[in-house]
């Protein structure tokens, strides 16, 4: 036991063994739902009164003096009737008895020890073999919504920690302890990223200077990537009648997460996606197979409404930067194109030192066909091409049922960060439907109208998110062509300030971003302030600098690099930047 394949029924055990313990301590508590989540497991229960952070202690050792005696699961089916008997004090549990009655589904119980729970399954064999008493943890109690809705009952949510074993949970919150200190949030402030305003509102970052230089760099980068492989760059308004919406399917598939707009005549909604837009500036072209692929970039902007409780910093934002592309192709070009992308995905991520550890996800229909758009033709032929490129360009992949968007297969990449914190960021989509949906078309050789397949294609995900993340990653020390601020020039006193200021001029006029501090704060405070905004370059000019006609550079990595001539420092930044260098 103890794979990694069966944490899952590890953290779904321990969810029971929680509860338990709640009724033991706290008789007359409620039970709700306990699911198994990516870290751990946790559990919602209604109180009769408040419990806090400090009453953890108690219930996990409670959960360990019940554990000995979980020998196993066993379970059985039981009737509506009885169900309703059996929970008759429990409106939650209830109201869940109701959904699987009319989902004609069955109700089942499930016993470990001398506690017993309606649920669906799930679990280990021996919850005492099978789960290590020290490989779990209880971290923190928050309020959560029955059902997530805040028009219903606040519900007291207890969470824990599970792994296979100890080292994994003590290497796991050793992670989350490096976390804390690289939380962009934080490091947003100190180094004067970008703000979030409750007057602008929630999920609605604003970038400061210093990181709107860093989003453009990121921008640039992807667009230099894009304009050589044949990429054109289009704009899109950031609003659209609904029709667009219910034509393309995102109207229903959003619902209630999209900004609905009331013109004086019309209705509008905030684009939740781009790719509606550009399917209109295709349709609005004459292309033979001539023309094919035609390929469209926009970094633009959509928004959805997320939950306010939901959103944090860059990573989960209402406001959505996406690098977004599309390209419309043949079903003979499909495997070219997506080895194109999976190229530019390859250049960006090594250039972002995060290429070294990555899987990709085939991520493919469920069984419920109703969730997707398509006709299985279509779905089959646009799976079977994506895997073939995924094989094709020796990618690490494996399919992945179910998490297929609405309107097609796709390949998604995910990346370790410094700390080894996975990352869903690039992604490449296949899509049949929306061509369809639009009636899109260009001229074969035969003179017929063929329909093209649409390639939807974002490389860094959200330009929001991906900041956030590369933030975290460098812990605010981004390499020099990143660095809002990529040098900064320290005169040791007044008489250096001439030469202080021709060399920041030279560097500027070279667009090399450079500051120089001609504050009165003494030698020791200017270098500790250049190093604590962790500047990757400082420049310090004295007395014997100004003798040699040189400088004294000193590296943020490297440390003290010593004398150089103004000529062999330029040389040196700029082949830095040019390489984009880590």
């Amino acid at each position: 036991m103890n794979t990694h394949e069966e944490l899952p029924q590890i953290r779904h055990s321990l969810a029971h063994l929680l509860a338990a313990a709640v009724q033991e301590l706290h008789p007359g508590t409620k039970n709700t739902i306990g699911p198994a989540i990516d870290d751990g497991f946790y559990y919602d229960f209604e109180f009769m009164s408040p419990i806090s952070d400090k009453e953890l202690p108690a219930l996990e050792k409670k959960m360990r003096s019940l554990l000995p005696t979980w020998k196993e699961f066993t379970h059985k089916e039981i009737s509506e009737k009885e169900a309703r008997e059996y929970f008759k004090d429990n409106p939650y549990k209830l109201e869940l008895i109701e959904e699987i009655t009319k989902k004609g589904e069955k109700i089942t119980l499930y016993t470990s020890g001398t506690f017993t729970d309606l649920c669906r399954g799930g679990h280990v064999g021996c919850p005492a073999k099978d789960i290590r008493a020290d490989a779990f943890r209880l971290t923190r109690i928050a309020g959560a919504y029955w059902r997530g809705d805040e028009k219903n009952t606040m519900l007291t949510r207890i969470y824990g920690h599970a792994f296979e074993t100890k080292e994994r949970l003590d290497d796991y919150e050793t992670m989350q302890e490096e976390a804390k200190k690289r939380d962009h949030k934080k490091l947003g402030r100190e180094l004067g990223l970008f703000t979030i305003s409750p007057l602008v509102g929630a999920g609605l970052p604003l970038m400061q200077p210093k990181g709107m230089v860093i989003r453009k760099a990121v921008e640039d980068y992807l667009w230099e990537l894009h304009k050589v492989r044949g990429y054109q760059r289009v704009w899109t308004p950031h609003i659209a009648k609904e029709e667009l919406y219910i034509t393309s399917g995102h109207a229903a598939k959003f619902g209630d997460e999209l900004f609905r707009v009331q013109g004086k005549d019309e209705k509008f909604i905030m684009k939740p996606m781009n790719c509606p837009h550009h399917m209109q500036i295709f349709a609005d072209n004459q292309f033979s197979y001539r023309h094919m692929p035609v390929r469209y970039f926009e970094p633009a902007t959509v928004y959805r409404d997320e939950k306010t409780g939901q959103l944090g910093g860059l990573t989960r934002v209402r406001s959505i930067t996406q690098d977004d592309g599309h390209l419309f192709c043949r079903v003979s070009q499909i495997n070219q194109e997506v080895s194109a992308i999976v190229d530019i995905i390859r250049n960006f991520y090594t250039t972002i030192g995060l290429m070294n550890d990555y899987w990709v996800s085939l991520s493919v229909r469920g069984d419920d066909k109703s969730k997707y758009l398509g006709t299985d033709e279509a779905w089959e032929t646009a799976e079977a091409a994506l895997e073939q490129a995924a094989k094709d360009n020796k990618l690490n992949y494996k399919r992945v049922t179910g998490e297929a968007a609405f309107y097609g297969p796709k390949l998604d990449f995910m990346f370790k960060d410094a700390i080894g914190r996975e990352w869903q960021l690039g992604t490449i989509q296949c899509d049949f439907n929306l061509p369809e949906r639009f009636d899109l078309s260009f001229i074969n050789e035969k003179g017929e109208k063929e329909r093209p397949v649409v390639i939807h294609r974002a490389i860094s995900g959200s330009l929001e998110r991906f900041l956030g993340i590369i933030i975290e990653h460098f812990v605010g020390k981004f390499p020099l062509w990143l660095s809002p601020v990529q040098t900064r020039i320290i005169p040791i006193g007044e008489a250096h300030h001439a030469e202080a200021i021709r060399i920041h001029d030279m560097l500027s006029a070279l667009d090399i971003r450079s500051e120089i501090d001609l504050s009165h704060d003494n030698f020791g405070k200017k270098v500790r302030a250049a190093k604590t905004e962790h500047i990757p370059y400082f420049i310090i000019i004295g007395d014997k600098d100004i003798a040699a006609g040189k400088i004294t550079l000193e590296s943020r990595d490297k440390g003290q690099i010593g004398q150089i001539s103004p000529e062999e420092l330029v040389a040196k930044l700029t082949q830095e930047i040019k390489t984009r260098a880590l």
